[in-house]
């Protein structure tokens, strides 16, 4: 009998049976009045509980890359400059679509497993005027994570400068305050640690990023814009595009969700899992990429101990009923990624370890 499939890769994550359920109702014309609460129920929750009170939030068809380049359409321009901070593979991207826009960018690399120095960005931000930094909040590629709040307690001296925060990996289990960590955009997809299906780009925009939009006038982009969109986050009776109907319910089935847990309790077990599971793989044989001082809660990237075949590895794993990544760049095929967020528990967590540990029994043989 082949065993049932864990998937436990950075995401997606696996889906639980309440928010399954949203995802294979009858889907709703998108204008009757119970979507119409639904969706704008959905705008208030993002806005309260990732404290985004007095900016925007935006839901949408799409995936968290198209957050990335929304977040660079809506605040940066051709011939605009911008700080990128990378820790790894996700860093790098911003880059790349930034380049495509004309905009100039300076890139801080850190060693894979490491962050860039708050005091490094301090000393960069002085060197240039700089209108947009971007930080991944969680690197997959490293599994750190980087002191947002730290950079976002720097940047309050510079107003000017647009605070870009990549939360695909870490929003709704790693804390992230808009206003008050002086975040201005702050991005995501639905597949990670809110624990529903891949299909939703969601933004967090503030006050003064609103203000930079309106300040740029028409942008060559049209699906991305904030302006487009905006009239139907405040009243989703208005058009724009079709709203992924049943994606929406699945999302606010997951708030609902969080609002049960507590999104302080929600963070408190990440670190808790987080902790548990990393110090189970040490015992196996594992090591981590990740400086412990900036060791992500929402994945593992675990080093192999000697002798140990990734590929063979991970195929006999799956074999075994549990699904992992495989490491990236430098580190294809030394390390496997383990994700741990969103809504498993401590079943989740127990089978994979056991599936890890039949999979090392049967190579050791």
């Amino acid at each position: 009998m082949q065993n049932r499939r864990l998937v436990m890769i950075p995401g997606p994550t696996p889906v639980v049976e309440s928010i399954q359920h949203q995802m294979g109702r009858p889907t709703d014309a998108f204008k009757t009045p119970e979507f119409v609460s639904d969706f704008k129920s959905v705008i208030a929750d993002l806005k309260t509980l990732w404290d985004c009170e007095n900016g925007e939030a935006f839901v949408l068809a799409g995936s968290g890359t198209l957050s990335m380049e929304m977040a660079v359409c809506n605040t940066l321009k051709s011939g605009d400059r911008a700080l990128v901070i990378s820790h790894g593979y996700f860093g790098d991207r911003f880059v790349d679509i930034m380049e495509r826009k004309g905009i100039e960018t300076d890139l801080i690399q850190s060693e894979w497993g490491q962050i860039v120095p708050v005091e490094t960005i301090a000393a960069k931000l002085e060197e240039n005027d700089y209108q947009a930094i971007t930080v991944t909040h969680v690197d997959t590629s490293t599994g750190v994570s980087a002191p947002i709040a730290e950079i976002g307690e720097l940047l309050k001296t510079k107003p000017e400068v647009m605070y870009i925060v990549d939360g695909v990996c870490a929003t709704a289990a790693e804390p992230e305050y808009v206003e008050q960590m002086g975040i201005d955009i702050l991005l995501t997809g639905s597949q990670k640690a809110f624990g529903v299906p891949p299909g939703l780009a969601i933004i967090w925009a503030s006050a003064a990023a609103m203000e930079r939009r309106e300040s740029l006038g028409t942008i060559p982009e049209y699906y991305a814009d904030f302006l487009k969109w905006l009239p139907v986050m405040h009243d989703p009776t208005k058009y724009f595009a079709t709203p992924a109907v049943n994606l929406i319910w699945a999302l606010q089935e997951s708030l609902r969700i969080i609002k049960s847990e507590g999104i302080e309790e929600r963070y408190q077990r990440h670190i808790r899992n987080a902790a548990y599971v990393q110090e189970r793989m040490k015992q196996l044989g594992f090591s981590l990429l990740a400086n412990p001082e900036y060791q992500a809660v929402t994945l593992s990237n675990l080093l192999y101990p000697e002798g140990i075949d990734d590929a063979k590895f991970r195929s006999t794993l799956m074999e075994e009923g549990a699904v992992v990544a495989g490491g990236l760049g430098p580190y294809a095929g030394k390390l496997f990624r383990l994700g741990h967020m969103g809504n498993i528990d401590d079943h989740d967590i127990a089978a994979v370890i056991a599936c890890i540990e039949r999979t090392l029994e049967k190579l050791a043989q």
